[in-house]
């Protein structure tokens, strides 16, 4: 693919992930009904798998293999069908999350919020700059600080995503690792 036709079907993914994020955070019914299929844990354990391809295409200075992958990455949360029977753990954990994004967004909450454009710019970077030790640290920083934050803002429910969280980051590790090997 072209340059040019890479970087603008590339900024097409990034305006969509935008058009996304801004109808989730903003149009109740929609964020109820994605939210609801979030309860499936199954997209709990997909979404880190996306760090891969999103590194890959960096790797490849493919802009819309970048941009496809954070599309797929936030959209995964409503791909599968919301669960007949629900943890009590997964509902309370998801409570304080909607809580969380749909409350009063305060200047340490959105400071704390701009962790998520700096995970993807950090990630990026290092991929695409080929640094897998800053990759790889980047990577375990992210699930590290995930695993905590959950933890510490929403207690005992925070536990839930230990076991998605972990294996993700094993996975991915593991994925990135492989991948650079034989392409060094």
């Amino acid at each position: 693919m072209k340059k040019r036709t890479d970087f603008i079907i590339g900024m097409l993914f990034a305006i969509a992930t935008i058009v996304f994020i801004i109808l989730f955070l903003t149009n109740d019914m929609f964020f109820n009904w994605a939210f609801e299929r979030h309860h499936n844990i199954l997209s709990w354990y997909i979404r880190p798998l996306f760090i891969i391809p999103m590194v890959i295409f960096a790797f490849k200075k493919s802009f819309t293999g970048i941009f496809a992958s954070i599309f797929a990455l936030f959209t995964s949360m409503f791909w599968f069908p919301a669960p007949a029977v629900k943890s009590p753990q997964v509902l309370e954990f998801l409570s304080f999350e909607m809580d969380y994004l749909k409350g009063a967004w305060t200047a340490p909450k959105i400071i704390m919020s701009l962790a998520v454009p700096l995970f993807f710019f950090m990630l990026l970077t290092a991929a695409w700059k080929r640094n897998m030790k800053w990759l790889i640290g980047v990577v375990i920083g992210a699930a590290l600080l995930k695993i905590i934050w959950s933890i510490a803002f929403s207690g005992e429910a925070g536990m839930s995503i230990l076991k998605p969280a972990l294996l993700g980051l094993i996975i991915c590790i593991a994925g990135l690792y492989y991948y650079f090997k034989k392409h060094k």
